[in-house]
């Protein structure tokens, strides 16, 4: 049964899924930013976030055990001096998916990029710039409410606005009313009908 074994296979076996894994955090980490597919990105971040924080102590045993990870010198160095130091401050969530518009040529795959976070200048400044909203508070005061006098003021306006655009576009002569016709003699009615 596979009650509560919810990571992708990623359709490869584990120890090429375990080589893969290795090989895309090792370039991720030198190259702060790679493309892959949005599956693959998904499977690292997972991987290579608690490397990351396990980076955040400098020990000996710390390194030892992302070196049975990562399996590359360089790349541990570089970890632990100058990743260590810009994620000092962050609590978790190091890396960033960015998703790309279309899709792989070959199989059809969702294509994104899959970046650490405190190298990419350009969300950095961003997020450094926005300002935080104001906080409004509610005024105690009550607004008083409408009189027939101030209802029936704006009613006077609206209709003088109306009347004023009417005659500007001719549609409707304004102030003549309509001559009364009377007839002088009513007619007789018919009685046949």
């Amino acid at each position: 049964m596979r009650h509560n074994k919810k990571f992708n296979h990623l359709g490869r076996t584990s120890s090429h899924r375990k080589a893969m894994l290795a090989n895309m955090a090792c370039s991720l980490i030198l190259h702060k930013r790679i493309e892959t597919t949005v599956a693959k990105a998904k499977a690292l971040r997972v991987y290579v976030e608690p490397l990351i924080t396990k980076c955040k102590e400098d020990s000996t045993h710390s390194r030892r055990i992302t070196f049975a990870y990562l399996r590359q010198k360089q790349v541990i160095s570089e970890l632990f001096n100058e990743v260590s130091q810009k994620v000092a401050n962050r609590p978790g969530g190091y890396t960033r998916i960015l998703k790309l518009s279309g899709t792989r040529i070959g199989d059809n795959a969702d294509r994104c990029i899959i970046e650490l976070v405190d190298y990419n200048t350009t969300y950095t400044e961003v997020k450094a710039e926005k300002k935080a909203p104001a906080r409004r508070r509610r005024s105690s005061k009550k607004e008083k409410p409408m009189t027939a006098a101030d209802a029936q003021a704006i009613v006077e306006e609206a209709v003088e606005i109306v009347e004023k655009n009417l005659e500007a576009t001719g549609e409707i002569a304004v102030a003549e009313e309509p001559p009364v016709v009377e007839d002088e003699a009513p007619k007789a009615e018919d009685p046949q009908a």
